[in-house]
């Protein structure tokens, strides 16, 4: 057992509390869902398929996007948002490699 709970957490693991707070929602684990393969949707989409208010929605896509999880594009009045697979990619990989090296 590693005893120094203080320890500093490891440059690379910086960006993945965001990810994971980001992840650990419910309303936010749906809202993810709702994209299929390369789609791009706008908060009205998202608010039709939801049981959630329109600044409820808004509110999620907020954290998911500052937390990397969604690229967004504002396109007249509309804001489109879609998955940024690379930030999850990268950040499962990372607790993977850690718990494949702990063996």
């Amino acid at each position: 057992m590693f005893t120094d709970y203080m320890r500093t957490i490891p440059p690379e693991w910086r960006e993945l509390s965001k990810v994971f707070t980001a992840l650990g929602d419910e309303h936010r684990q749906r809202i993810l869902l709702t994209f299929e393969p390369g789609e791009r949707l706008n908060v009205g989409q998202i608010v039709a398929v939801s049981t959630l208010s329109r600044s409820a929605v808004s509110h999620h896509l907020r954290v998911l996007r500052e937390a990397g999880v969604l690229n967004s594009l504002k396109e007249g009045k509309e804001v489109y948002f879609w998955l940024n697979r690379g930030t999850l990619i990268d950040a499962f990989e990372k607790v993977l490699a850690y718990i494949r090296e702990q063996g």
